[in-house]
């Protein structure tokens, strides 16, 4: 497999994007190839936090039910907790109203050496209230007092605010991987059902995912206009088959894990040579329990 396989295409077309990918693996041996890689890739943030040069910022966008939860349990689940930091961004606060839309994104990205995920992003912003733009009005922006006032440049201008950002934060050493995990309606329409017919995951249904469905062709021409306007060399889209959960949490897990190998300077640094040159006086005095 190669990570750029998985590239959004230029120019995007979501109808052509398979929300399926065929295997020959089995589910046992996706999980015990993921569980390998997440290793790896804890080991690789290990030496990262050493470096102290990078960040890593994971961005997981997709329809409610595409499995950006259990994605991320599963393909960080060998990290130490200290190296892994993740937001799910809801509903703005009041607090965070009071600031620019970007706002509550900077302060959470990652500090270096650690990683980042956004459970949705600040892409919220050219998806949700777009397919909503009476959530506009919530910000309280001096040029809009109507919805009649959001005009195709307002959105314009949001992918090129969202592109300066993730130029910014590239050219400061964040990493910035965004991956769109391709659901189909009907494997979504399932899921909604598996979560009424199961009682234990009753608690995740809601009556407004039903609200959202209906506007799904709203919702995929906006994922397909921000990708399209936001797919950068700094921050590329990976577009994921997700209908299988399982092979989609390894196909993110693989592309970071390929992505991350090109940065051969990662590296611990070297021991001090002052520490270096007594380095056998030290065992010395550990080893006959003198200190």
């Amino acid at each position: 497999m190669n990570s750029r396989d998985f590239y959004a295409k230029s120019p995007f077309t979501i109808t052509e994007a398979e929300t399926q990918i065929s295997t020959k693996l089995s589910k046992t041996e996706i999980k015990e190839e993921l569980q390998q890689i997440s290793k790896k890739l804890s080991a690789i943030q290990d030496a990262m936090y050493a470096h102290n040069k990078y960040a890593v910022l994971v961005c997981l966008q997709g329809m409610d039910t595409s499995g950006k939860d259990s994605l991320i349990r599963e393909v960080f689940s060998s990290f130490n907790p200290r190296g892994v930091v993740v937001h799910s961004f809801k509903t703005p606060s009041e607090l965070e109203l009071e600031h620019d839309y970007l706002w509550r994104h900077y302060i959470a990205l990652p500090e270096r050496g650690k990683f980042a995920v956004f459970n949705r992003s600040h892409y919220e912003n050219v998806l949700v209230t777009r397919v909503n733009p009476s959530y506009i009005l919530n910000e309280n922006l001096p040029s809009i007092t109507s919805e009649s006032d959001i005009s195709q440049e307002f959105w314009e201008n949001r992918f090129s605010q969202i592109n300066n950002f993730e130029n910014h934060i590239h050219q400061n050493g964040t990493l910035v991987f965004k991956f769109f995990l391709n659901l189909s309606k009907e494997e979504q329409r399932k899921r909604l059902l598996r979560r009424l017919e199961k009682e234990s995951h009753n608690w995740k249904f809601s009556p407004g995912d039903l609200v959202e469905r209906k506007r799904w062709d709203d919702y995929m021409n906006c994922y397909e206009e921000a990708i399209n306007k936001t797919h950068t060399k700094e921050a590329p889209w990976y577009v994921i088959p997700a209908d299988d959960k399982n092979m989609a949490r390894l196909l993110v897990a693989k592309i970071l894990y390929q992505e991350m190998l090109k940065l051969t300077d990662i590296k611990e640094p070297p021991l001090n040579d002052d520490i270096k040159k007594d380095i056998d006086m030290y065992k010395d005095l550990l080893a006959k329990k003198e200190i």
